[in-house]
Order: structure tokens, then sequence, then C-alpha cells
């Protein structure tokens, strides 16, 4: 398999950084991350059935409107 030298910015290599497992390759990384049988919306919606989860959803987006407005009106 060949190589490629790539050149990113700082902060893309941080991201990337933070993604990385111990052990992990940046390549293996890379490829973990994009590989076709990554599905971003994988999971979407799962949590819809579990008790609860709307109350603590909607408690939480209220709570974090209550305290944006109270940031914005300070």
């Amino acid at each position: 398999m060949g190589t490629k030298s790539l050149t990113i910015t700082e902060e893309a290599y941080a991201r990337l950084r933070e993604h990385k497992r111990e052990g992990e390759s940046f390549t293996e990384t890379i490829l973990r991350l994009t590989g076709a049988e990554h599905d971003p919306l994988e999971g979407f919606g799962a949590m819809r059935d579990v008790e609860g989860f709307r109350e603590a959803v909607d408690s939480t987006r209220d709570e974090l409107d209550t305290d944006l407005r109270n940031r914005r009106a300070r």
C-alpha cells in the first residue's frame, strides 16, 4: 500500500488527535471515521421509546433556553 503526505491545519490535527484511540495510527483513525460502513444517521431516534427521555430532553432544552435568555439580558 502506498502512502501520501497531507498538510492540515493545527486545528484539524488537534481534532483528529482527539478521535485517535490508544494504539491506533492516524491512518486507522481516518479509516475508522470515514469508513463506508459509517452511517451518520445510525442510531437516530433510538432513544425515542425510552421512558422519560422526551421529558428529559424538553427539560434540558427549557433550562438551556432560560440560561441563554438570562445571559443575553445581562
